[in-house]
């Protein structure tokens, strides 16, 4: 069964894996797709703890290594080379049953007007990423942690032409407040409707600002925008700023408790950004079980 076909069958909660940047910061290593080429035992070890967790979809470590951003940054990495290898290590990590999707994330520029950055480079750079994941054999892509809802619908693009693998479009929100909004100022109906007339196979919320229970009000407004699966993958808590460093500090069993609360506003993938570890991701397992019965 491919990707699609498991997302379209499947009636109950798909679960996605949490995060590996900071669960990389947490070794010690600088957070990025470049440590797939630098440390790769460590995000293949990541990855590992995930599927322990019974996860149905691991996420590959290139969440910005689209060409912009790597030379924008002077990363210092082959975008072939990363990107290739963020796709061989999470290939490696699961098991039958299981599916890796392709991470594409933002330029980190602003498009024009807004800042310099032309539409038709940001695709081009979104393209070349999606075509080398492909490549290394993802089951599908995932476009996500996007706060600009026109560079989203152009990376949806740039995949849907990339490949026929299935797409699922994030959207990162910056408060619940006027219809949930991201900072440039898109609704989260304006960006469920507009992603799934896009081609989208489903749409959703990650990152941003909002805590889980916050997030629970996004997807249920994206729930009356769209038929499509609605995917939900907050941090772990809003992000507090100590000594210098950004922390999520929400427990699992609290983290648990707000994805109980987007299933019931009608996510049908489920999973954890910013903070979250396989312990928060295991408390999620461990909820569908007792509370619907999965895994």
């Amino acid at each position: 069964m491919n990707l699609l076909e498991f997302l379209i069958s499947n009636k109950k909660p798909i679960l996605l894996d949490g995060a590996m940047g900071t669960q990389l910061a947490e070794a010690g290593l600088e957070m990025g797709g470049q440590t797939s080429i630098s440390h790769p035992d460590t995000v293949l070890a990541i990855h590992r703890q995930y599927v322990e967790c019974g996860v149905d979809v691991l996420i590959t470590n290139t969440l910005t290594m689209n060409r912009v951003n790597i030379e924008s940054h002077n990363i210092g990495v082959d975008v072939r080379e990363v990107n290739l290898a963020g796709a061989k290590l999470a290939r490696a990590a699961v098991r039958k049953g299981q599916y890796v999707l392709g991470d594409i994330s933002s330029t980190g520029k602003m498009l024009k007007p807004y800042g310099d950055l032309l539409e038709e480079d940001a695709y081009a750079a979104f393209k070349e990423q999606a075509m080398i994941l492909a490549e290394g054999g993802v089951d599908g892509f995932i476009i996500e942690t996007m706060f600009d809802l026109r560079e989203a619908l152009c990376a949806l693009r740039a995949c849907k032409e990339a490949s026929d693998l299935p797409v699922i479009a994030s959207i990162a929100f910056n408060t619940v407040k006027n219809g949930g909004r991201t900072i440039m100022g898109n609704s989260a109906q304006d960006c469920g409707q507009a992603l799934a007339k896009a081609g989208a196979c489903a749409v959703g919320a990650n990152c941003g600002s909002l805590d889980p229970f916050q997030m629970a009000e996004i997807v249920s407004k994206m729930r009356e925008a769209t038929s499509l699966p609605v995917l939900a993958q907050p941090n772990a808590g809003k992000p507090r700023f100590v000594e210098n460093r950004t922390v999520f500090d929400m427990s699992p069993s609290d983290f648990a408790a707000g994805i109980y609360q987007c299933l019931q506003a009608g996510a049908g993938l489920i999973g954890g950004c910013c903070g979250t570890s396989p312990a928060h991701i295991k408390a999620i397992a461990e909820l569908l079980r007792e509370e619907i019965g999965q895994r």
